[in-house]
């Protein structure tokens, strides 16, 4: 496969570049930087810092990502910045290194989109399979689980989790972790329920998911404490959908888990 560098574009010394590389104009590609086969920038890129960037990646103008984190604490500490095969990195993205209070990296799995002006702080986590819609905010230290779904416009604070499969609606403000698999939406986020399509997607059944349904009804519905509502379903609990919740609940968490149904106590 043929390397292309347009002419107008700077790539210091000791960048690493593989087959098939496409490099567009007026981007910059900095010393430690290493683009994997078929990476490409589109024009208007600037990728600094020790950072890696997947087989077949493609950063769309005006990207930046492996710069300094907005972090005061940060000294010029050797971070890096990892972003999986294949992922799409739409117009004006900002990811920034990682910090050495933090993990040291900013990593962002395969197969992932994030779209126009998405902001990923320092130190965040995002697993594959992520789709970032336009003008979302992560703070620093943020994990993403695998396929989850950020709406348009949703800020995310500083060490949130979001578990795999979950969906974030638009405009949101997320501050407690959110299970697996559950949908949230509000200015502060509420509980909606679970992703049942995105469920369905990966293959449950009808018996499954009315078993995990039921599950996540118990936890955030049920009578009595949420804390002894979770230790009275992991007692006996198989499926490994609704022990992807248990296991996500009982993760250490900065900010705790999400507990907060839409609608609660209201009439129906």
């Amino acid at each position: 496969m043929h390397t292309e560098i347009h002419p107008t574009s700077i790539i210091a010394p000791g960048a690493e570049l593989g087959q098939g590389v496409k490099i567009g104009p007026f981007c910059t590609v900095g010393a430690q930087v290493v683009l994997e086969d078929g990476a490409e920038l589109v024009s208007h890129v600037a990728i600094e810092g020790r950072t890696r960037l997947g087989a077949g990646a493609k950063i769309f103008p005006f990207s930046t990502i492996g710069l300094a984190p907005q972090d005061l604490k940060y000294k010029g500490e050797d971070t890096e910045t990892v972003i999986g095969a294949r992922t799409q990195i739409r117009e004006h993205a900002s990811i920034h290194r990682g910090t050495v209070t933090g993990t040291g990296i900013t990593r962002i799995g395969a197969d992932c989109l994030l779209m126009a002006t998405v902001h990923v702080a320092h130190d965040c986590i995002l697993g594959d399979g992520c789709i970032i819609s336009n003008n979302v905010a992560l703070g620093g230290h943020v994990e993403l689980g695998a396929r989850a779904i950020i709406g348009g416009n949703a800020a995310l604070l500083q060490f949130v989790r979001v578990g795999s499969g979950a969906m974030v609606g638009g405009l949101t403000g997320v501050t407690r972790d959110v299970i697996p698999y559950a949908r949230v939406f509000g200015t502060r986020a509420e509980l909606l329920g679970l992703n049942l399509i995105g469920l369905k997607r990966r293959g449950l059944d009808k018996a499954q998911l009315h078993a995990v349904n039921n599950a996540y009804k118990f936890l955030f519905t049920g009578p009595g404490v949420f804390a002894e509502r979770v230790v009275s379903l992991s007692a006996g609990a198989e499926d490994p959908y609704i022990r992807d919740m248990l296991d996500f609940i009982a993760t250490p968490s900065k900010h705790g888990i999400l507990t907060n149904v839409a609608g609660a106590g209201e009439d129906e």
